[in-house]
């Protein structure tokens, strides 16, 4: 029989009271939002092939655009030495570099906006005593993180400034889990804030489906990082059919090099049926979590919370099949990569709910005592 909720609530000081702590969740929600902005504006920035349109990585100079057509001419003569133009957009008109141009640009200043939405709350918080120095330096650390982040993009962009006209696919996908990382830390960080008062877990079914919780969160990241690798492989333009790859259930072509592992990082067949793979797997575990959930004590948020996962779930595979079956439309795969941020966030949620308790439960287990 399941071990019962019987040991006290504990309280989690994260800064010397309530009001201080909604502040700082608040604050790391914002810029929650802004990250996934970033990854949104960054999702549709690579599918207008607009990366490379900005060639020398300014972080205080490149703040502003060109203000003027001398400047203009200044920043396209520079993009027409790079492979991307000589090969690819050979001939393409001043207007038309003007249109890849704003998305990267947007791109890079969210990511300047990012970084000073986080750092001047920062150093305000820790100045008037908000946060304790667990959590500055969880915080500390995040920032950090942050500007790794920024020097990953620029490496990642110089990879495809020098032969070939397109940026690396792994280091795009070790740029988009960067971003996936920073924003599980402060979405996670921003509940333990928001519920710093949790009944301690000892019912083992709860801890067992909390385990289970940090496993889907765990894959959905993979999940993310293959998307990457179709995305930066361009694997999503091939085998559009479904469930079949072209009529096969596994393509002959998916381990045609050598050495054999190559075919996980470079042959496209591989990378899409590995990233349906993934797909099949979490279409299986994601109902099993909430038929799970169903039948175990848990409190209302976390039931509440599973139950939007398993929507998602839906939503989120919706948007896969119509981005690969149409081609990958713009606005639909930009919506299937939003769509991948918002379940890893359900997950961790859900998850969050579950690793530190409800009082729900506590009161709950104290009636059948």
């Amino acid at each position: 029989m399941d071990e019962t909720l019987t040991l006290p609530a504990q309280r989690v000081r994260h800064g010397p009271n309530p009001s201080g702590r909604r502040q700082v969740a608040a604050w790391l929600l914002v810029c929650c939002a802004l990250v996934f902005a970033m990854v949104v504006v960054g999702g549709v920035t690579r599918l207008t092939r607009s990366g490379l349109s900005i060639v020398e990585w300014q972080p205080v100079m490149g703040t502003l655009p060109p203000l003027n057509e001398p400047q203009w001419q200044e920043v396209f003569d520079k993009y027409k030495l790079t492979p991307e133009y000589q090969k690819v957009n050979h001939g393409m008109s001043l207007d038309e570099f003007k249109g890849i141009f704003w998305w990267e640009f947007f791109h890079r200043l969210l990511g300047r906006m990012i970084a000073l939405v986080f750092f001047l709350p920062l150093l305000y918080f820790i100045s008037r005593a908000r946060i304790d120095r667990g959590l500055a330096t969880r915080l500390v650390a995040i920032f950090l993180l942050g500007g790794l982040q920024g020097a990953v993009g620029w490496w990642m962009v110089k990879s495809g400034l020098i032969d070939d006209p397109r940026v690396s696919h792994v280091r795009l996908s070790i740029h988009l889990g960067i971003a996936f990382v920073i924003y599980a830390a402060m979405l996670w960080t921003a509940l333990d804030l928001l519920t710093p008062v949790r009944a301690v877990v000892t019912n083992s079914a709860t801890r067992r489906l909390a385990r289970y919780g940090k496993g889907l969160c765990a894959l959905i990241f993979v999940m993310a990082l293959s998307g990457g690798l179709v995305a930066g492989t361009r694997a999503g333009y091939a085998y559009n059919t479904f469930p079949l790859m072209n009529g096969y259930v596994i393509p002959p072509e998916i381990l045609m090099l050598e050495p054999w592992w190559e075919n996980f990082l470079h042959n496209m067949a591989t990378v899409q049926f590995n990233h349906r793979l993934i797909a099949w797997a979490l279409v299986l575990a994601i109902p099993t979590f909430w038929l799970m959930s169903r039948r175990t004590r848990i409190g209302g948020r976390a039931r509440f919370a599973a139950g939007l996962l398993l929507a998602m779930l839906g939503v989120q595979v919706a948007l896969g099949l119509t981005t690969l079956l149409l081609g990958v439309p713009i606005p639909v795969a930009a919506a299937h990569q939003a769509g991948a941020l918002l379940l890893f966030s359900l997950a961790l949620w859900t998850t969050h709910e579950l690793s530190r308790g409800d009082r729900s439960n506590q009161k709950d287990a104290q009636k059948d005592a």
